[in-house]
């Protein structure tokens, strides 16, 4: 990483500050799933998430220009899967703690690393059959003690697991057309496509909704738009390896979120899981930084 990127302080304080908005947005999605359709809210984060990450393009210059693409089927392929993913993930955190939603999502790392030995032929290291033995390892924890309990729960678990899926499926994407394509390109058409997905879902009825309500929507998708150009900007100022610590903090939000909002306690299985599968995203995004690095030399 050069000089003028390397301002690991900056880093950490975006990766934290993501993590606050992303647990901001997470709320919102909950707070409105049990009065609005999936679909009217999944389109109310995507087109308003469209406001602070155009702005964000304007201000570094890079609006229109840097919509200009060469690979416009990748887009359409690693949007489709984004698009997927929110639809999971709204659907998951509706059934489940928004500390639990958010631990599943951690599972993207580790399936984009089996991803990438199985779609673009990487070696399957020591380090990725580690990461992989953890998360399996959590999402049992988390998963049994609640097979039996709420049927509910256990949809969304399975929700929570696709969403990450999918999400590792759109990043394998990135990582294919983003030798040619920005990360503003990339972010822009993705809220579009789905912006567009939700709002295809018009005709399966939305709803009114109160001025409270859509304040909540509103604030969904400013938070989201937000939270993805703080992680953006904290790849680029500090090292993966610098930041994986953070995201134990992290999950601080989401947990603080679910005592005083929504007065949910964390369960013994989520205790047990967190560290189990923090630490195989660690060790999956670990090893993906390793093995970038002799093509920087």
């Amino acid at each position: 990483m050069d000089n003028a990127t390397d301002r690991p302080l900056a880093g950490i304080v975006l990766r934290l500050l993501s993590g606050i908005l992303f647990t901001g947005m997470m709320v919102c999605v909950k707070a409105v799933s049990d009065a609005v359709p999936l679909g009217q809210t999944v389109f109310f984060r995507s087109a308003f998430a469209l406001l602070p990450i155009v702005i964000f393009m304007t201000w570094r210059r890079e609006f229109p220009r840097a919509l200009v693409t060469r690979k416009p089927l990748g887009h359409l392929v690693r949007s489709g899967l984004g698009a997927a993913a929110m639809f999971a993930s709204f659907a998951a955190v509706a059934r489940l703690p928004v500390a639990e939603a958010t631990l599943l999502a951690q599972l993207s790392p580790v399936a984009m690393a089996v991803g990438g030995v199985v779609l673009l032929g990487e070696r399957f290291t020591l380090h990725r059959a580690a990461a992989f033995a953890l998360v399996l390892a959590g999402v049992a924890a988390l998963v049994l003690p609640d097979l039996g309990e709420s049927r509910g729960q256990v949809v969304g678990y399975g929700l929570g697991v696709l969403a990450a899926l999918l999400t590792a499926g759109a990043l394998v994407t990135v990582r294919r057309i983003s030798r040619t394509e920005t990360a503003a390109s990339i972010a822009f058409y993705f809220v579009l496509v789905t912006a567009l997905a939700g709002l295809a879902t018009l005709p399966l009825g939305w709803v009114a909704v109160s001025g409270q309500t859509l304040a909540l929507l509103v604030l969904a998708g400013l938070f989201g738009g937000a939270a993805h150009i703080c992680m953006t900007l904290a790849l680029r100022y500090a090292e993966v390896s610098r930041l994986a610590p953070f995201e134990y903090v992290a999950l601080i939000w989401p947990v603080l979120a679910d005592l005083l909002i929504f007065g949910l306690a964390p369960s013994s299985g989520f205790l047990v899981a967190l560290p189990l599968v923090l630490g195989g995203a660690a060790l999956a995004a670990l090893e993906g930084r390793r093995l970038r690095r002799p093509l920087r030399q």
